[in-house]
C-alpha cells in the first residue's frame, strides 16, 4: 500500500520549511529523515526493496517543494514521471531504524533531470538509486524539454552534465532492448 499518511506528512512539513525559508537550489541535496516502520519491513526482516523506492518519492516531493518546483507544477498542470532507474543494496534497513534520505539532481540534458538518491543509517549508507526523470505537460502527457523547466525557476545558465557512471549508464541504458509484445 503507497505511504499516503507519509505523502501528507512530507507535504505538509516541506511546505512549512519552504514558508520558514529552508529553501533549495536546484544544484543542492534534500536531507529528508524517517524512522522505518513495521509495515516497510519484508519476510527477510528488512526494508522491502519495492517500499525503499516508493519511499524514494517522498524525498523527490520534498526537493521538488523546497526547490520551487513544486509550485510551477500546480501553477503550469504539470507532473513529474520516472522514466528510468538503477540501484544499489548495500546494507539492510530494519524496523525502527532511523533512516536519512538524500537527494539531489545530478545531471541534466535536454529531455531528463537525473536524480541521485541515498538512503543512510547510523552514517553508513544503505542503497543508492539513479533515476532518470522528466516534467511533463499534464494534458499531453509529452515530456517538457528541461530548459523550459529550468527557465520557469529562474535558472536560465545552470549547466549539469552528467558524472562518467552517470553518462556510462546513459549510454548502455540505450543498448537495453524494449520488449515489442
Amino acid at each position: 500500500m503507497y505511504p499516503f499518511f507519509r505523502l501528507t506528512k512530507t507535504i505538509v512539513k516541506s511546505s512549512l520549511n519552504l514558508k520558514q525559508g529552508k529553501t533549495l537550489s536546484l544544484t543542492d541535496t534534500s536531507e529528508y529523515h524517517f524512522t522505518a516502520n513495521v509495515n516497510d519491513i519484508d519476510n527477510f526482516l528488512e526494508m522491502n526493496n519495492g517500499r525503499i523506492f516508493t519511499l524514494f518519492d517522498l524525498g523527490r516531493t520534498d526537493f521538488a517543494i523546497r526547490s520551487g518546483l513544486g509550485a510551477k507544477l500546480i501553477k503550469n498542470r504539470w507532473g513529474l514521471v520516472v522514466a528510468g532507474s538503477t540501484i544499489q543494496y548495500r546494507k539492510r534497513i530494519r524496523a525502527f531504524d532511523r533512516v536519512t534520505m538524500k537527494t539531489r539532481i545530478c545531471a541534466v540534458d535536454e529531455r531528463w533531470f537525473y536524480i541521485e538518491q541515498t538512503m543512510w543509517v547510523k552514517g553508513k549508507c544503505t542503497c543508492h538509486a539513479l533515476l532518470r526523470t522528466a516534467v511533463t505537460n499534464f494534458k499531453s502527457g509529452k515530456a517538457l524539454p528541461t530548459q523550459e523547466v529550468l527557465d520557469s525557476l529562474g535558472y536560465t545558465d545552470i549547466h549539469l552534465p552528467p558524472d562518467e557512471w552517470v553518462q556510462a549508464w546513459i549510454q548502455t541504458d540505450k543498448l537495453r532492448p524494449y520488449p515489442s509484445e
